[in-house]
């Protein structure tokens, strides 16, 4: 698999990365031991970069990757990467404007998180470390950035992160161009393309490395569910796809799939494999996390990434797809 910088000097990585949220158990029920062996095929076929955070089953997916990570030769450890996420403390999801950074990610708040970080992975450095949520009320003072750059001088984190908001992912464009951020990890998918607009320029401008989560819509771009699926209630989906949501997504993804056919890529691409190629086609994009809870799942992944790019011109009939659904979690 294509190994690539992850931003402007940064550490290589494979352009499928694995999602671990699902081994938290959180997406259902799992079982540790699928957890591990889904982790080891995707290593075998050349996956090289585990996203995690705490909030994945209070620790839990940290835990079975560091003891994943434990078990490996010395000589395929040092080649795989593992981000991680510190959330903000108690409070609003995301941040709202009038959270102050002091209540939300004061400095002791963030050196005792990391610290349980290192602890759950079994690690010395994280290699990368992201903040798990932010607000733009924050930008003019961004002290808890200025904390993670005293945890790199110290020597418990290499690289320093931060994954967008979903309803404010420009929020990090400032940032970007202040050199406050090695990474982002962004929201981009064929419904959700407003970061095409200025935040992936800007990204590529300022070297800074780009990360992709939710390239399949939390699910609902593989195709594999119909119009009155619902997800149990253990399931983090139920309360994304509440209501009417599945069945109004659901028809934008089957005109997604007539395109394919009409461009003849039907026997070629599935839709799942059609949504991670698009999210991997910017330039800025150096890796897509995709979630894998099984080895089945590893293996389809694996062979999605495999594939030749889209055709620019198809690329362009997946713009129109763009969806502008507001607020998500308000039902809009």
């Amino acid at each position: 698999m294509k190994q690539v910088s992850l931003g402007h000097d940064g550490f290589p990585v494979s352009r499928l990365g694995f999602g671990g949220w699902a081994l938290g158990g959180q997406w259902g029920a799992q079982d540790d031991e699928a957890s591990l062996a889904a982790l080891q095929h995707a290593i075998e076929h050349g996956i090289t970069f585990i996203d995690t955070a705490p909030g994945y089953g209070d620790g839990r997916s940290e835990q079975v990757i560091g003891q994943f990570l434990k078990q490996l030769p010395a000589s395929i450890r040092e080649k795989i990467h593992v981000a991680t996420k510190t959330p903000p403390s108690e409070g609003p999801w995301p941040p709202s404007p009038y959270c102050r950074w002091q209540d939300r990610y004061g400095a002791a708040y963030i050196r005792a998180n990391v610290e349980e970080r290192l602890r759950n992975l079994g690690v010395e450095c994280l290699d990368l470390l992201q903040l798990h949520s932010w607000t733009s009320a924050w930008n003019d003072d961004p002290q808890p950035l200025l904390v993670l750059q005293k945890l790199r001088q110290e020597g418990k984190i290499n690289r320093i992160g931060l994954c967008t908001p979903e309803q404010d992912q420009n929020c990090v464009i400032q940032l970007m161009r202040d050199g406050l951020v090695d990474v982002v990890q962004v929201v981009f998918n064929i419904f959700e393309q407003e970061p095409a607009a200025q935040l992936l320029p800007v990204a590529e401008e300022t070297g800074t490395g780009v990360i992709v989560r939710v390239s399949l819509d939390e699910g609902a771009l593989t195709g594999k569910y119909s119009a009155d699926h619902q997800f149990p209630e253990d399931d983090f989906r139920s309360g994304y796809f509440a209501g009417d949501r599945m069945q109004r997504t659901t028809k934008r993804v089957d005109a997604i799939g007539d395109d394919l056919k009409e461009f003849g890529l039907d026997e070629h691409y599935s839709l799942a494999a059609t949504a991670i190629q698009f999210a991997m086609s910017p330039t800025a994009v150096q890796t897509v996390i995709v979630g894998m809870r099984n080895v089945e799942q590893v293996a389809l992944n694996v062979a999605t990434e495999a594939l030749p790019a889209l055709p620019e011109e198809f690329l362009r009939r997946l713009q129109l797809h763009q969806w502008r659904r507001g607020v998500w979690y308000s039902g809009k």
